[in-house]
């Protein structure tokens, strides 16, 4: 069995560390076929992908992991990734909770990102 614990992790320390830098720079880590719902609002493809987390109405972003839970996802090797924390936006205090979910599959060698799941977490009223 793969280390999908260790490549789960380092997976997600680049992808926040290079979408709070520099969103451009995750077109690397997507495919032709790899799909992106933003909280319900779907894109396909690199390009398509890349344009939406560009056009994101910020510019300043952090992202501050809370869990990073991580399981063999099929007999390929893919992993199955959930990721839930804290997003603080250009000036905000206030942070806002978030959860994300990847499907990391292999490919030559190294992972893209097949699916990818993001939703801001609302308190409860």
């Amino acid at each position: 069995m793969a280390d999908f614990e260790n490549i789960a992790k380092q997976f997600v320390e680049f992808y926040y560390k290079t979408f709070d830098s520099n969103r451009s720079q995750l077109a690397s880590l997507y495919g032709p076929d790899s799909m992106l719902s933003f909280e319900a609002a779907p894109s396909q493809g690199v390009a398509n992908i890349v344009q939406k987390l560009v056009e994101l109405p910020f510019t300043r972003v952090e992202h501050q992991v809370a869990t990073l839970d991580a399981q063999p996802s099929n007999s390929q090797g893919g992993i199955l990734v959930i990721v839930s924390g804290a997003l603080l936006v250009e000036e905000e205090k206030r942070p806002m909770s978030y959860t994300q979910t990847f499907q990391l599959l292999p490919k030559d060698g190294s992972y893209y990102v097949f699916n990818d799941v993001f939703r801001l977490v609302y308190p409860a009223a």
